[in-house]
């Protein structure tokens, strides 16, 4: 189900599970997160499932989930909330998430999954435009 490219990109930006590949990860049983709050997956209703930490896919199925939309620009580019931005640390995020959730490696995957990835896209490319320029940046730190 998932190529080799996506599992790699995954794993070398820290956002695919820690344990054997392919299975649930070690650590993120049924039986550890039963007492939590955590949100269920949309797609196999696991617990765990959208966005805890930089997490944009399920532990336990891998389905895309939605985005969060109280998430603010700086925490999405993983940078630190003031006016001066490493841009080139920017720019290889931006490049770094779009590599997981553009809409064209979604093209084989469920309708659902296709609308996530846009939503998180369009979010990616708000946040990268905002934060790159001084004036929007200044503004955003504003507002």
């Amino acid at each position: 189900m998932w190529c080799g490219r996506t599992r790699a990109l995954l794993r070398m930006s820290g956002l695919w599970p820690t344990g054997v590949l392919g299975r649930r990860p070690l650590n993120c049983s049924a039986a550890s997160l039963a007492g939590s709050n955590s949100p269920r997956c949309w797609n196999c209703g696991g617990l765990g499932g959208p966005l805890r930490g930089d997490r944009f896919f399920c532990p336990q199925c891998r389905a895309l989930q939605p985005p969060d939309p109280t998430r603010d620009y700086f925490s999405l580019m993983d940078c630190n909330r003031s006016f001066r931005v490493d841009t080139a640390k920017l720019q290889r995020r931006y490049q770094q998430l779009q590599r997981l959730i553009h809409p064209d490696f979604f093209s084989q995957r469920s309708q659902t999954e296709k609308d996530f990835s846009e939503k998180h896209s369009t979010l990616v490319n708000d946040a990268y435009k905002t934060l790159l320029a001084p004036l929007s940046r200044g503004l955003y730190l504003v507002s």
